[in-house]
């Protein structure tokens, strides 16, 4: 069992300096750029020609092949911090993707970011809170609250009146907002590196998936869906499976869990955003109320308007 952090430990995670504090939100702000445009890309993907299995597969074996390198330091599986590992396996990894996946085939893709990347940094603030004693703080707590309520507004509508069969996708959208969490806690907890993570994540999430999903690649070539194939290998496994998962990790280095995860709350304000030229979307005053108050949200929950405390 690991050893909870110490006070000293606890107060430069709450306070990181301001040179830190401007990689991580820079990090944080690419990663969530990337996934906002992930979700759309998927539920395209899965409602086209390739199953979950397959868009998975794409996913995770770049990653596995690009940081080849650094997993091969690490080896197959970590020598200490296995549970941690497994865990982020579990919260980023191959199962999780699956189940997203799947939950996009039941429900409409403006669902997914209230329930998914919006539900993830509150379930990682009250486990920080109920479970890990972090004290968050006026500022935070209200930005928490802000997150909260920017989240109901853009999806509460669509939750109160589902289609048919979408509580399917909303249970499994929770799921994986529960799981990604998970991921978010342990990763620091892990002793690796961003790069030694995602590899060794990538790695065996191949593993699992290359049975399933790379029958459905050859299908995809042989049918002439290439193209198609090519820019999901791009968008899946180059730029949410190296990009965005690399900067998320080095934002969850330098401000701490429940400061990166809140950036995450900015993902369903952003695919609001981005369904406006690629979906001819416009946003009514509600989502507008609701991109507002996930925006300030974040803003207040990552501390960034918080001065750092002087060092003990």
């Amino acid at each position: 069992m690991e050893k909870p952090l110490a006070p000293a430990a606890t107060r430069a995670a709450a306070d990181p300096p301001l040179s830190d504090r401007f990689v991580g939100i820079s990090c944080a702000l690419l990663a969530i750029a990337i996934w906002g445009g992930w979700i759309v890309s998927t539920r395209h993907a899965v409602h086209g020609h390739l199953p979950p299995a397959t868009v998975g597969w794409l996913r995770f074996i770049v990653p596995a092949t690009v940081l080849a390198p650094a997993w091969i330091r690490v080896g197959l599986w970590p020598k200490s911090g296995l549970v941690p590992f497994v865990l982020c396996f579990f919260g980023a990894g191959g199962i999780f993707f699956l189940v997203v996946a799947n939950a996009m085939r039941f429900v409409p893709a403006a669902d997914v970011g209230p329930l998914l990347p919006g539900t993830m940094p509150l379930i990682v603030a009250a486990i920080s809170v109920l479970f890990l004693r972090e004290r968050l703080g006026r500022l935070r707590a209200l930005g928490f609250l802000c997150i909260a309520l920017g989240v109901l507004t853009l999806g509460g509508r669509g939750l109160l009146f589902p289609e048919d069969g979408a509580w399917r996708g909303h249970l499994l959208l929770l799921s994986g907002a529960a799981m990604w969490a998970g991921y978010t806690l342990a990763f620091r907890r892990t002793g690796m590196k961003a790069t030694e993570i995602v590899g060794l994540v990538g790695l065996w999430s191949t593993l699992i998936l290359t049975p399933y999903g790379l029958p459905g690649v050859i299908d995809a070539v042989s049918s002439g869906y290439g193209t198609e194939v090519l820019v999901q290998l791009v968008i899946q496994g180059l730029l949410s499976g190296v990009v965005a998962l690399v900067a998320f990790g080095i934002a969850i280095e330098r401000l701490g869990s429940s400061r990166a995860a809140a950036f995450t709350g900015l993902v369903p304000a952003l695919a609001a955003l981005i369904a406006v030229p690629v979906l001819g979307e416009h946003p009514d005053a509600a989502a507008m109320i609701g991109v507002a108050a996930t925006g300030v949200g974040v803003a207040l929950a990552s501390g960034a308007f918080g001065a750092p405390r002087a060092s003990r």
